[in-house]
């Protein structure tokens, strides 16, 4: 066995090994350095979980229309980040005219709710028309072929809503209801990030149920597992897949807004980042795996929020907060290369592969 092993193991998959020891061995090294040594308080360390769990919430949102339009279709949807940006980057001129004319801070809780409603509805006409111009034709070409049209439509989008609202980012009104912090016993946790943090739950639970539990989800799985199969079974291939674009397109929708509280400006090219790391959170968790993808986007907002600090103070190196993208994208390389179907990666048939 041992010489069969042998006579597989290339001098790329030593190389590959040799990189992988080096940067675990250097990451544990930081990590021991940084707990002796006590750089960081308690509270900073809660302070970048709470920070790490609302991201990972908003990269889950996000990363559930990858998984999903994965599922049923078997491609990557590389135009859902310009989804997620049309959303918020359309209702912000709604949140500045009710913010002008003095309902926004007046009625809180309609205008977010407002906002929201028409975030999560552009987004998911974006991701419909998507489905019906771009993809719909495509379903049984080769696989490069859908890719190429989604790197495209994702340019398109961009340069559509540059064209349509201007290159300079524009800026969500502040809710005043939002400012200030909650007490958790001794920990202080500002408002904004507990709403963010229990509503990306909330609907990444409800999302779960709609899937698991409800007729529709069922046809979805159905025909994620075999649309030939589950056509002969009578279930409308076509209404599925449109009715998983619009559930995707939505929950990046609302995606949008929460992302929007938190940094506030919206631009056309806000949704290059995000997207791509919610490509890596599905790829971590599982692609195609909607449970995946809510563990991939908490671990890499995690991992994004306290790794630097973690892994990169111990070994000396400044400023590492500036390396937050590094150690998500070095994340998702060694996923591919080392467990490229994920946490908890399908199990794939023969007739999915």
């Amino acid at each position: 066995m041992l010489k069969r092993w042998l006579q597989r193991v290339t001098l790329t998959d030593i190389v590959v090994w040799g990189i992988g020891v080096v940067i675990g061995g250097a990451v544990v090294y930081g990590t021991i350095v940084t707990l002796v040594t006590a750089t960081y308080s308690a509270e900073q360390w809660i302070n970048l979980t709470i920070d790490g769990l609302k991201l990972g919430g908003i990269y889950a949102l996000i990363a559930l229309g990858y998984t999903l339009v994965y599922g049923v279709l078997r491609m990557i949807n590389f135009a859902h980040s310009e989804v997620f940006m049309s959303g918020p980057f359309t209702a912000v001129f709604l949140a500045k005219y009710l913010h002008q004319i003095g309902f926004y801070n007046a009625h809180p809780f309609i205008s977010l709710l407002l906002v929201t409603l028409l975030s999560a509805t552009v987004s998911m006409v974006v991701a419909l028309l998507l489905e019906r111009i771009a993809y719909r034709r495509l379903r049984y070409a080769p696989r490069l072929v859908p890719l190429i049209t989604a790197i495209g439509a994702s340019f398109f989008l961009q340069y559509t809503f540059r064209g349509m609202y201007g290159n300079d980012p524009e800026t969500y009104p502040t809710l005043e209801m939002l400012k200030g912090k909650w007490n958790f016993g001794i920990i202080s946790v500002p408002k904004t990030d507990v709403v963010v943090i229990i509503s990306a739950f909330l609907l990444m639970l409800i999302l779960y149920t709609i899937v698991q539990i409800t007729k529709t989800g069922k046809a979805m799985r159905s025909v994620s597992e075999d649309k030939e199969t589950a056509a002969l079974m009578g279930i409308d291939v076509d209404r599925i897949i449109v009715y998983t674009f619009g559930l995707g397109g939505a929950s990046a929708g609302v995606a949008g807004v929460l992302y929007a509280l938190i940094f506030q400006q919206v631009h056309f090219y806000m949704g290059f980042i995000p997207g791509l790391k919610a490509f890596t959170a599905a790829v971590l968790g599982g692609i195609g795996n909607v449970v995946g993808a809510w563990l991939g986007g908490t671990l890499l907002g995690l991992i994004e929020s306290i790794g630097p600090n973690l892994f990169l103070s111990g070994l000396g190196v400044p400023a590492p907060n500036q390396l937050k993208d590094a150690i998500a994208f070095t994340i998702l390389v060694f996923i591919l290369i080392f467990r490229p179907t994920g946490l908890l990666g399908e199990r794939v048939s023969g007739t999915k592969a």
